[in-house]
């Protein structure tokens, strides 16, 4: 298996709220269909779907709460994360930690979309960018 991740699917309960979330955060979307939301992203995909069709899908049960998982945009300053933040709380998100100084010498802040899943926005000084937005980690010494 290569070392990637190809597509993140959230589950959502109203796919429609969670589809004008995200475009109001400035997302387009990708496809038409009527019951999922896909969004194009640097290296691969974010998808919308119906919470109990995911659940059916993988043969889960749906327990509702949090599962374990923060998805993480990175940005490229501390102004930056602020700027995320605001806009993330002007599309409707909940702000779950205010932007602030880390443990791991960066800055960061929290929100959840309308479902609940945790956004984080951070600054990471010591990660670079590629030409696509990709995050690209320091080499190994």
């Amino acid at each position: 298996m290569d070392q990637r991740v190809s597509l993140v699917t959230l589950g959502v309960g109203d796919l429609g709220r969670s589809r004008r979330f995200y475009e109001g955060l400035g997302w387009k979307r990708g496809n038409r269909d009527e019951g999922v939301v896909f969004f194009q992203i640097p290296g691969g995909v974010l998808a919308l779907w119906g919470r109990h069709e995911l659940a059916a899908e993988t043969g889960l049960r749906d327990g509702g709460g949090f599962g374990g998982i923060a998805l993480a945009y990175n940005a490229r300053s501390r102004q930056e994360v602020d700027a995320v933040i605001a806009e993330a709380e002007r599309a409707g998100a909940r702000i779950l930690r205010h932007p602030a100084e880390t443990v791991w010498g960066g800055y960061s802040g929290y929100f959840s979309d309308p479902d609940g899943h945790p956004w984080e926005v951070a600054h990471n000084p010591a990660w670079l960018f590629d030409t696509q937005g990709g995050v690209v980690l320091p080499a190994l010494s």
